[in-house]
């Protein structure tokens, strides 16, 4: 039922550099799923495991899949398949087998296109901010650097801020990183998860500032073929490395701040353990 639509995405939408995460986040998915769903291929059966509000979720989901497919709404016709998957382990393992898997459908919101004035509003706030704090840097730095909204120059060159590199969809993306981190990671302390959850977003805008300032500077200092060729996939490696270790770095202080709340909270389990 999903092969038009997966192929349409992958044909169309998936193979822009906005949202070039969608088939990773998809791959991810369908890996974690694998991994959730294989503990419940139980040969013997289950009684009584699967629930009723699993019919009522399947006919949303057959709903909102018929609607997108027919009007062309993608955020109803690719996000149809989430609430289809929930209600098919509803049906059949239950709310007991939905916990399993639930952060893998979770996490396919993020493969979901979002609607273009949605992002377009919100991108260019975000494209402002990320130019700002670049320039501050940069200038604060030394570099012979000017800002006109979006656009910055340094030296001889311009460069625009585009969607690619600072907008709504990188955002997106480095928000799956992190929570597909705290997922692998799961950290037994709630608080600290929740910290590092919030704190992922300003790790998103620092990721992207580090990545137009590369961007500027391999530009500077190599001219502008090497900024738009190559080097500019690198500077796309660069952004998803510098969030991972700003996150890997936030979570080790978190987790002495966690630890020391803890022993002023409850010093004698703190000793204890």
């Amino acid at each position: 039922m999903y092969t038009p639509t997966f192929t349409n995405v992958f044909r169309v939408v998936w193979s822009t550099d906005e949202q070039a995460h969608g088939p990773i986040v998809f791959a991810i998915s369908l890996w974690l799923l694998a991994k959730g769903f294989m503990p419940m291929l139980s040969p013997e059966p289950v009684a009584d495991a699967g629930s009723r509000w699993g019919w009522g979720l399947l006919f949303f989901g057959g709903l909102f899949y018929v609607v997108g497919r027919s009007q062309e709404v993608l955020i109803l016709d690719v996000g149809s398949v989430i609430w289809v998957l929930a209600a098919v382990v509803l049906i059949f393992r239950g709310v007991d087998g939905l916990k399993k898997v639930w952060f893998p459908l979770f996490f396919m919101l993020f493969m979901i296109p979002l609607p273009g004035p949605f992002v377009d509003a919100v991108t260019m706030p975000m494209k402002m901010a990320v130019s700002y704090a670049a320039e501050s840097i940069m200038y604060a730095l030394g570099f012979p650097i000017a800002r006109s909204g979006v656009i910055l120059q340094i030296g001889q060159y311009q460069l625009l801020v585009a969607d690619a590199c600072a907008g709504l969809h990188t955002l997106f993306t480095l928000e799956a990183l992190g929570l597909l981190y705290l997922n692998i990671i799961k950290h037994q302390s709630a608080l600290r998860n929740v910290l590092l959850a919030v704190l992922i977003v300003p790790i998103s805008f620092s990721a992207n500032v580090v990545r137009v300032i590369v961007l500027t500077l391999i530009t500077y200092f190599f001219g502008d073929e090497a900024g738009q060729g190559f080097l500019h996939g690198f500077a796309g490696m660069v952004l998803f490395l510098s969030a991972l270790l700003l996150i890997i770095a936030v979570d080790g202080i978190l987790r002495v701040l966690v630890h020391r709340y803890s022993q002023s909270r409850f010093p004698e389990s703190a000793n204890a353990s």
